[in-house]
């Protein structure tokens, strides 16, 4: 017991520090280009955060809670997208594809918000199972063709991503689209359609909750089930879970479908939450943001919310950062990728190692333990 905490204690450490130092790394380029690079900076950090304001008279009133709604509404998002690509990386697969089944999955739950009238709870449980549906069958696909075709499962996902986004728009405009908007979009959804609010102030609504859910759920499938097991050592060795009786087709493809429903829901909570219609655009390349919140959170359940916050927080910041000062966006998204990039890499080193002493021979990695003993 006490050689794990030490282990949680030294991990916890050396992230606070990897933050610390890409944190300073990024004050170094805003000093660069900023003529007031504190306040700047202090807008990135702060920015996110309410604000309580005390007037003459004492009472107190608290300020920017649209921001700080803003930062979970992006982490609740996260959060989302950073579960489903959780489970594809843990199968020891890569998927880009959540971009799309995100966005078929706002699509799913558009049509059915906009086309089937029911009461409250029907009609958000309905258009929540066809947002999870649609997200599901475009991860089946790109699954199946990699389980059964041995396709390339990096382009698969990527074109099918592009068919998505094309296939979106085109029934948008031709057959959803609202002719008196002044803009390609929907009409407004009914509110028996829309995902009721839990913070006053903001749009953070009960996918709040849908999130916690999603996190609960995720965690159980990979740690207590037999799909999770045979998905744990799929990622482990393949070789060895198909000696063990192990289908690894069947695998392959249940956790890229699998993954495709947590994408659709995010989809689902950007169309029935955030927007409350659908339009040309919804949150273009959030996706694959979910790729960095998987890796920063190591692909486990249980750490994805952390991160998913931690680069919500980030993003949120960044914006505000651009609108308040003289930092412009594209320094923004500089001094943005810097950290992420930097925390990152600090994750990749241990796979590089093992992939290092992996190659060597067996006489190379004693010498190496024997050096280090």
């Amino acid at each position: 017991m006490n050689e794990a905490r030490q282990k949680f204690s030294l991990e916890f450490m050396r992230i606070v520090v990897v933050i610390v130092l890409a944190l300073l790394l990024g004050f170094v380029i805003t000093a660069m280009v900023s003529s007031d690079p504190v306040d700047a900076y202090r807008e990135l950090l702060t920015g996110p955060l309410p604000k309580i304001t005390i007037n003459d008279n004492g009472d107190w009133q608290l300020r920017g809670i649209n921001r700080f709604g803003n930062w979970l509404e992006d982490s609740i998002t996260l959060t989302l997208l950073g579960l489903s690509i959780a489970i594809v990386f843990k199968a020891r697969q890569f998927s880009l594809g959540a971009e799309g089944q995100l966005t078929l999955g706002a699509l799913g739950a558009g049509i059915v918000s906009l086309y089937i009238p029911a009461p409250f709870v029907i009609h958000i449980g309905l258009a929540l199972l066809v947002a999870g549906f649609f997200g599901y069958i475009w991860g089946l696909i790109p699954g199946a063709l990699k389980a059964y075709l041995n396709a390339d499962e990096i382009v698969s996902t990527l074109m099918l991503n592009i068919i998505a986004i094309q296939l979106y728009q085109f029934i948008l405009t031709r057959y959803l689209k609202d002719p008196t908007a002044g803009y390609v979009g929907t009409e407004f959804f009914p509110e028996s359609a829309i995902l009721p609010v839990v913070i006053p102030g903001t749009r953070v609504t009960i996918a709040l909750f849908i999130a916690i859910i999603a996190i609960v759920a995720v965690w159980f499938l990979m740690s207590r089930t037999p799909l999770g097991y045979e998905i744990r050592m799929l990622g482990a060795n393949r070789r060895f879970a198909e000696y063990g009786g192990i289908n690894a087709k069947r695998v392959i493809a249940l956790s890229m479908g699998l993954s495709g429903i947590l994408a659709g829901l995010a989809g689902a909570h950007l169309s029935m939450g955030l927007l409350k219609q659908l339009t040309l655009t919804l949150s273009p390349n959030i996706g694959f943001e979910g790729i960095v919140v998987a890796m920063l959170a190591r692909n486990d359940p249980k750490f994805v919310p952390v991160a998913a916050l931690f680069y919500g927080y980030l993003r949120t910041g960044a914006q505000i950062m651009e609108r308040s000062s003289d930092v412009t966006r594209e320094m923004v998204l500089v001094i943005q990728a810097i950290i992420i990039l930097f925390i990152t890499a600090e994750r990749i080193v241990p796979l590089v190692q093992g992939w290092w002493l992996h190659r060597q021979s067996p006489e190379a990695i004693l010498d190496s333990a024997e050096a280090k003993g």
